[in-house]
């Protein structure tokens, strides 16, 4: 074998070695999952829904909105709003919803009660018996999902 047929042999080895490394590309390599998630039935169009996604059972609920995986506001039109989070990893996931009617990104209270309204995925309602958690309101995301959470005014 001469020099410039070793050199095209050892250069079709490299790529034939490559192949299978670059097959296996995760979610982290921008090919991830999609999460639609929707949201109808607000009592007005002021401000803007916050949409929290979580994925440790650890962070949920998190009043404050600081322990969140991804989070992103979406415009509130004739009473209903749609966000997608993309490029998710495979795993179980949870998602609360703040009408935040006056945009501070806080969850605004009367006396103990919030004033906004808020929601939770798999919640219709809630209350001392039905609060929310982690376990009830997560789900798995194993490929791309649409879900629709209904906002609750207490």
């Amino acid at each position: 074998m001469n020099l410039f047929e070793r050199k095209y042999f050892l250069s079709f080895i490299g790529i034939l070695l490559m192949l299978p490394i670059s097959s296996f590309r995760g979610p982290e390599d921008g090919h991830g999952f999609s999460l639609k998630v929707e949201v109808s039935g607000t009592r007005n169009s002021n401000g803007s829904l916050l949409f929290a996604l979580y994925n440790r059972e650890d962070a949920f609920p998190d009043e404050h909105y600081i322990k969140y995986f991804r989070k992103i506001s979406g415009e509130i039109v004739n009473g209903t709003s749609t966000v997608i989070f993309k490029n998710l990893p495979k795993g179980k996931y949870a998602v609360s919803i703040l009408h935040d009617e006056n945009n501070d990104e806080k969850i605004d209270k009367g006396f103990i009660l919030p004033v906004e309204g808020i929601g939770f995925s798999n919640y219709q309602a809630i209350g001392l018996s039905n609060r929310p958690n982690f376990k009830k309101a997560s789900f798995i995301l194993n490929g791309n999902k649409a879900i629709t959470i209904k906002i609750i005014y207490l």
